[in-house]
C-alpha cells in the first residue's frame, strides 16, 4: 500500500572503522578475521593503524566524522593509550560532529574490564560487550572464556562508566527450547542499557562449528522453529521499549547504533587495518576498499608503502550500487530512503524497480512504500533475502 507520509529523512553519516585483529583465542562459531598471537607491539601497529589513516584521510574530502568504531578480533586488548592515540589521529585529519558516537568492542572478563574507564577517558563513548550467552553450559559450547557471573559483573562495571552500553547475545542454539530463550532474554532484558543485539547461530565455513557439524556432533535448529524464536525474540524487545530497528538490533528511540547505521543507510566509511572493508567516494566515484587479512601482511605493506591495501575499485555501475543499498538497507526497519538511493546511484530509484512484481509484494504484505523509502514489513523481514531478487527489475 502506497501512503504519503513527510519525514525527518536522516542522514547516512560518515564513520571511521578500525580493525583489530587479535583475540586470546579462535572462538568454533568465529569466521571474522581474528588471530591469536603470542605477543603483539601496540606501538608498532597503533603507528601503521595511523598510517593507513593518513593514506586514506589525504584523498578524502575533510568532513564531519560521525562515528567511530573499534572491531575485531578482540579491541579490548588495546592498551587505553593505544585507542586514545588512534582517535586522537581521526581528530588531526577530520573535524568530529557535535554527537561523534565512539564505540569499542569488548570481552566480558575482569581483566579486560579494568581498562574500561581508561576507555571513556581516552574518548569512547559506546561500549560493545559480546557476551554471547546467559547460560554456563551455552557459554562453555561457543568456547568463551568467561561465566555468567563474570559477564553480570562485566556489564554492571560498565554501566557505571559508559552512558551507552550494549551486549551481544546469540540464540537458536542446538536443543535450546523456546521457554529457555525467554527466560534468557527476559534476564538480558533487565540487565541491558538501551541497545541489544541478538543474533541466531550460523554455521560459517572454516570455523569450528562447520567440521563439527559435518561430523554430526549437533545440528542447530531447522526453520520452523529458528522463525519461532526469532518472532519470540520480536516480541518481547518490542514489549519493554527496545523495538528492532535492524533484523539483529534492538534499541530504545536515539540509541540505534549510529555507526552501523551508515553501513546499513550506504554512507561514507573507511575500513582501517586488517581485512577491513571500506566505502567512500572518490573523484566522484563510489569506491570500495579491502584491506588484506592476514595480519603481518597487512603490517609489512603499511611499512612498505604506506597502506595495507589488496583491491581498490571503483563502482561505476549504478546498478551495483543499488544492489548494495537495496541490500543494507531493507535490513533496517526503516527500509531504504529514495533520497539516499538517488544520491548514491544518481538516479531516482523508480528507474531500478521491477514495478509488477514491487506491486505483488505490496499485496501480500512483504512490502511498504511511499513516497520517501521503501521498507519491508515484518512478514517480510522473515523471507528477506528472497525479496531483493524481486524488487529490482532484472
Amino acid at each position: 500500500m502506497r501512503v504519503s507520509q513527510k519525514y525527518n529523512i536522516p542522514e547516512p553519516g560518515f564513520g571511521v572503522y578500525f580493525h583489530w585483529p587479535f583475540c586470546r583465542k579462535k572462538c568454533p562459531y568465529c569466521d571474522f578475521n581474528s588471530h591469536v598471537r603470542d605477543s603483539v607491539d601496540q606501538a608498532r601497529w597503533s603507528k601503521a593503524l595511523l598510517a593507513e589513516l593518513d593514506y586514506f584521510a589525504r584523498s578524502h574530502p575533510n568532513v564531519p566524522v560521525t562515528s567511530i568504531f573499534f572491531g575485531g578480533g578482540t579491541p579490548s586488548l588495546m592498551s587505553p593509550d593505544t585507542v586514545a592515540q588512534l582517535i586522537e589521529g581521526v581528530r588531526s585529519h577530520f573535524p568530529f560532529s557535535k554527537d561523534i558516537e565512539i564505540t569499542l568492542e569488548a570481552n566480558p572478563t575482569s581483566v579486560e574490564a579494568v581498562s574500561f574507564e581508561g576507555y571513556r577517558q581516552a574518548g569512547v563513548t559506546r561500549l560493545s560487550m559480546g557476551i554471547q550467552s546467559l547460560r554456563d553450559e551455552a557459554l562453555r559450547f561457543l568456547g568463551r572464556e568467561h561465566s555468567v557471573s563474570e559477564a553480570i559483573a562485566t556489564i554492571e562495571t560498565a554501566r557505571a562508566i559508559f552512558d551507552n552500553i550494549s551486549f551481544d547475545l546469540i540464540y537458536a542454539l542446538p536443543d535450546q527450547t523456546a521457554s529457555e530463550w525467554q527466560e534468557e532474554l527476559t534476564k538480558a532484558l533487565s540487565l541491558a542499557g538501551d541497545h541489544l543485539s541478538l543474533y541466531q547461530l550460523t554455521i560459517e565455513p572454516n570455523t569450528g562449528f562447520a567440521g563439527a557439524v559435518r561430523r554430526g556432533e549437533f545440528r542447530i535448529p531447522g526453520d520452523e522453529k529458528s522463525e519461532a524464536l526469532f518472532e519470540i525474540t520480536q516480541a518481547m524487545c518490542e514489549d519493554v521499549g527496545r523495538p528492532a530497528y535492524e533484523i539483529s538490533n534492538h534499541a530504545r528511540p536515539g540509541f540505534e547504533c549510529r555507526h552501523n547505521l551508515t553501513y546499513w543507510r550506504y554512507g561514507e566509511y573507511l575500513g582501517i587495518g586488517p581485512g577491513a572493508h571500506g566505502r567512500f567516494d572518490n573523484a566522484g566515484l563510489r569506491t570500495a576498499s579491502q584491506q588484506f587479512k592476514r595480519p603481518e601482511t597487512w603490517l609489512k605493506n603499511v611499512e612498505e608503502k604506506g597502506h595495507g591495501t589488496e583491491v581498490k575499485e571503483a563502482l561505476p555501475d549504478p546498478w551495483d550500487r543499488a544492489e548494495e543499498i537495496m541490500l543494507m538497507g531493507l535490513r533496517l526497519t526503516e527500509g531504504v530512503w529514495f533520497k539516499n538511493f538517488e544520491r548514491s546511484t544518481g538516479r531516482p530509484i523508480g528507474a531500478f524497480l521491477n514495478h509488477d512484481r514491487l506491486q505483488m509484494l505490496t499485496e501480500n504484505g512483504l512490502i511498504s512504500i511511499d513516497d520517501e523509502h521503501i521498507w519491508a514489513t515484518k512478514k517480510g523481514r522473515l523471507v528477506l533475502n528472497s525479496l531483493l531478487p524481486e524488487i529490482l527489475a532484472s
